[in-house]
């Protein structure tokens, strides 16, 4: 009995009243502390958390919304964090939005989950003992990065395990659709929250053994065989609404140098198949018809970087965005041979489909640096757009044949040897809406792509530590 001590976040008495009855109401409860919300992700906070913790469990809870605890919850997270010998437990739980309830399922943590948007949930039980073992390693105050840099610590010398099982009950004040969340970590108005988390990230893959310094592989450019010096690269299916505006898009591009465009179908039934033959009489424009087999984006992207008229790079236009003007591809490749990299990364504007900006605006990820973009690559969503790619390494090291995630397999496995440039002004149109691929996803397909993408860091700082060790 009495085995947990829970910190919660604190407003006014008001907003905490009820959690805190709610806690105490529980027989393996010893206390409950309140923590000014304002600082309570904080290394400052997590300190005082270890101070002033003496039973065996420490819970934290993370929203400051109500929480409803299910029959015999915290009897179950003692259980399985007794059975497993785990350093912090975390569980399934339902949802509540304007007094609808729903199942909200998280998924399980591995090596490469390093995202700092990683979700938990909002209910977390730690041993005690592993939570002051890591403060006790805490040598950086972070205003912002205390419970992310707890987490990563606490990681290194035990498990975080996730019970499959609904547990509590939570208020969820954030209902904006998928694809309105997205862009989070990249807003201007979080950049000292990011800021901070690449130094916690940074730390821990120092500590692990994945961090890699500045130095990377030189690049030529002097492979022959090619007609073209670039290729724009557009793989569609079912998109008759804006694959034309997305070839006359990059049909106009204005350069001194050769280029071509291969638009790739896979099977469209739509009318997209019609759109992209009235362009044919371009002869910049080459047409690959996939087969009936499975591609999906990933393996479109093959079968252009494979097609004899690709050129010596690569650049991705989607099917339903635009380039910003006609001088894009002319600047990517200018980026390639003034940067010497293998691959580029552009800045792109948030537009709507009328090509009108929507918040935040302007995205330049400016949290991919020379000096250490590669280790930050590990903890962020994605890296950027639009890209490019220098084709001869391209093909040895081809894209994965799925529809998500597969340019960001591709950016980690490049940056692991080679420098990846940025061009730091708009030269995309990044169109948001309704038929956006990712603009609605329910919990479990939201679940599925950061599960695919925590594996493929997963993979990849399995790959940078082998790496270390044998240089």
């Amino acid at each position: 009995m009495n085995r947990i001590d829970c910190f919660i976040p604190f407003i006014d008495d008001a907003q905490a009243a009820a959690t805190e009855r709610a806690l105490s109401a529980e027989v393996e409860v010893a206390s409950v502390h309140r923590i000014d919300a304002s600082r309570f992700r904080s290394t400052d906070a997590v300190r005082e958390v270890a101070r002033k913790a003496t039973a065996p469990f420490v819970l934290l809870y993370g929203k400051t919304t109500e929480l409803s605890l299910g029959k015999f919850a915290l009897e179950r997270f003692l259980a399985v964090a007794s059975d497993t010998g785990a350093a912090m437990v975390y569980a399934d739980h339902f949802k509540e939005v304007d007094g609808v309830r729903s199942f909200a399922p998280v998924i399980d943590c591995q090596k490469g989950a390093l995202r700092d948007d990683f979700d938990f949930g909002s209910v977390t039980l730690w041993r005690t003992s592993s939570l002051q073992e890591a403060v006790s390693r805490m040598d950086t105050d972070y205003a912002f990065a205390g419970l992310y840099d707890l987490r990563l610590k606490v990681s290194q010398k035990g498990s975080l395990v996730h019970i499959n099982e609904y547990l509590y009950y939570e208020i969820e004040t954030d209902t904006r659709k998928s694809g309105e969340k997205l862009f989070d970590y990249v807003d201007p108005k979080n950049r000292a929250v990011q800021i901070e988390m690449e130094q916690a990230c940074t730390a821990h893959l120092k500590a692990i053994g994945g961090y890699l310094a500045p130095v990377f592989k030189p690049v030529t450019f002097d492979d022959g065989g090619f007609d073209v010096e670039a290729s724009v690269v557009i793989p569609c299916k079912n998109r008759v609404r804006t694959i034309g505006d997305a070839l006359r898009s990059a049909l106009s591009q204005e350069t001194d140098f050769p280029y071509n465009v291969i638009v790739v179908d896979d099977n469209s039934t739509d009318g997209t198949v019609e759109v992209i033959r009235s362009f044919l009489d371009d002869p910049k424009l080459v047409y690959i018809a996939q087969d009936s087999t499975y591609h999906a984006i990933g393996g479109n992207w093959n079968a252009a970087l494979h097609h004899p008229a690709c050129g010596r790079f690569a650049i991705q236009l989607d099917s339903d965005d635009v380039y910003a003007d006609a001088h894009t591809v002319r600047k990517f490749v200018e980026a390639f041979h003034a940067q010497r990299c293998a691959m580029v990364v552009g800045t792109y504007r948030m537009t709507d489909f009328d090509l009108n900006t929507l918040p935040p605006g302007i995205i330049d990820h400016r949290e991919w640096t020379p000096e250490n973009g590669r280790n930050n690559a590990l903890r962020i969503n994605g890296l950027g757009a639009p890209r490019g790619f220098y084709v001869p390494l391209l093909r040895q090291i081809n894209f994965p044949v799925t529809k998500y995630g597969e340019d960001y397999a591709v950016g980690l496995r490049i940056s692991r040897e080679y420098q990846i440039g940025r061009i730091y002004e708009p030269v995309y149109n990044c169109r948001r809406w309704e038929d956006n691929s990712d603009a609605a996803l329910d919990i479990e397909k939201v679940n599925a792509n950061n599960l695919y993408k925590d594996r493929l860091r997963t993979w990849e700082l399995e790959a940078r530590i082998l790496m270390n060790k044998k240089s």
